[in-house]
């Protein structure tokens, strides 16, 4: 009984001791087993070649979730708003705004960011996008102000 007392005490007062003691750096066996931390090269494209993709996808989403045949015929008025606008350790971003004619006959703004790594399985860059009046699930509500920096 006096031994299963101990013992508690010795393990409480092993978790109390590590629980107080401040978190430290990955240390070399922990760097070496593939938690190396991220390695950006910030190498983006422009924000033209993310066009296709939107449209693409902006067709395919308003087909299959909205029963909708709308789809973005041109772009016109691309231009960059912001290029890795937050600290240098995260993800680099390419932040974009267009106008695009959408097959109803009005034009929409569309903001949307290039991310590096944000591709399938991190192989490639990737594209998150909002047209302005058509966020129909309000992924990036209010007018698509979320997918701005």
């Amino acid at each position: 009984m006096m031994g299963r007392c101990l013992r508690s005490l010795v393990v409480a007062g092993c978790l109390a001791a590590g629980a107080a003691a401040p978190a430290a750096a990955a240390g070399w066996l922990e760097k070496s087993i593939y938690l190396i931390g991220p390695r950006y090269d910030g190498v983006l494209p422009q924000c033209e070649a993310a066009l296709d993709t939107i449209a693409s996808r902006f067709a395919q989403k308003e087909g299959r979730f909205w029963n909708s045949d709308l789809q973005i015929l041109s772009f016109d008025r691309v231009r960059e708003t912001a290029f890795r606008p937050w600290a240098p350790e995260t993800v680099p971003r390419r932040f974009c705004t267009a106008v695009a004619m959408v097959s109803d006959g009005r034009r929409h703004t569309v903001h949307y960011s290039i991310a590096e790594d944000a591709g399938i399985i991190g192989m490639s860059w990737g594209v998150e996008w909002c047209v302005v009046g058509l966020d129909r699930n309000w992924a990036y509500n209010p007018a698509c102000k979320m997918a701005q920096p």
